[in-house]
């Protein structure tokens, strides 16, 4: 169950929806001066080096945020348009842990998170990470922050983890949870952990990172939330991120060749009311730029 190590796909395609979406809704949530309490429950080891050996080995940022940064604004859009604004605070928020030019450290979500509520000390960040290695980096990095009590490291199950702090003192909540999925139980305790929360807390935002792959248990785990979250009246958006086909093909040797991840998607519960017209616009730059076959597309969705 320790297989996985987020390391080798940090700045991917994936990443540029999750975080593209979560610095969206943490921008919005941070409008307000009451407290707002964050949880990560998937948090990695919090910083990744673009040149390091798992990044180098899997290459997966050449296809995603360094792809990117190397592509004009005329290329996403038209040569009248910018980047849309959520692409572009993505882009500038990533760029702030980096040397001018240089685009060698990926932020994951807690460093990103922190990035906009640093400046908030009533706000309070708690990080689950059940891996033995990366739950020690996290520690480690986070540490280097100086945040003192406004950020926590958490090294247990986030999917339990989560209940205990919920409902927040301050009754608001952003909850972000983004598991590997290798293990197929993933997708029934994101449900599990979903139906629990809203129980527990109704009015907090919910955050789902899935991804998009030929299994059955990838394409339910999208339709259950949309059924949870309409069975307990709460709003919700759905967006997609496609860059490449999900189809199986050949090499010149004849050998099967799999495509890897071909898209990737975030659910978000109470989403901000701004959130889907934003996206809209972000996502249909996204996919122009990061397309590596024709068979691109997003989808921004809501209901409820």
């Amino acid at each position: 169950m320790f297989s996985y190590r987020h390391a080798f796909h940090a700045g991917n395609h994936a990443d540029v929806l999750k975080h593209t979406v979560l610095l969206a809704v943490l921008r919005h949530m941070t409008q307000k001066d009451t407290a707002l309490h964050v949880f990560d429950t998937h948090a990695g080891a919090g910083l990744y080096r673009l040149d390091g050996d798992y990044a180098q080995t899997s290459g997966e940022a050449a296809d995603g945020y360094l792809k990117l940064i190397s592509s004009p604004p005329e290329e996403a859009v038209n040569p009248k348009e910018n980047k849309a604004p959520a692409l572009q605070d993505y882009l500038d928020t990533v760029a702030s842990f980096n040397k001018p030019g240089s685009h060698k450290v990926y932020p994951g979500s807690p460093f990103l998170i922190h990035h906009l509520l640093q400046a908030r000390d009533r706000d309070r960040l708690k990080l689950f990470e059940l891996h033995p290695t990366d739950a020690k980096t996290l520690a480690g990095n986070i540490a280097q922050l100086n945040a003192g009590r406004m950020v926590s490291v958490l090294q247990e199950d986030g999917f339990e983890g989560l209940k205990k702090f919920l409902p927040p003192p301050s009754r608001r909540a952003l909850v972000l949870c983004d598991p590997s999925y290798e293990i197929k139980s993933d997708y029934t305790r994101v449900v599990a952990m979903m139906t629990d929360a809203l129980k527990r807390f109704a009015t907090g935002t919910y955050l789902v990172w899935y991804p998009i792959i030929p299994r059955p248990e990838a394409h339910e785990l999208p339709r259950k939330l949309k059924t949870l979250a309409n069975r307990e009246g709460r709003p919700w958006l759905n967006a997609t991120l496609t860059v490449k086909s999900s189809k199986l093909s050949t090499d010149k040797e004849g050998e099967v060749v799999r495509p890897g991840l071909p898209a990737s998607g975030m659910f978000v519960i109470n989403p901000p009311h701004t959130l889907k017209t934003s996206l809209t616009v972000a996502l249909r730059q996204a996919a122009t730029c990061l397309a590596q076959d024709k068979h691109k597309a997003f989808e921004v969705e809501t209901g409820g």
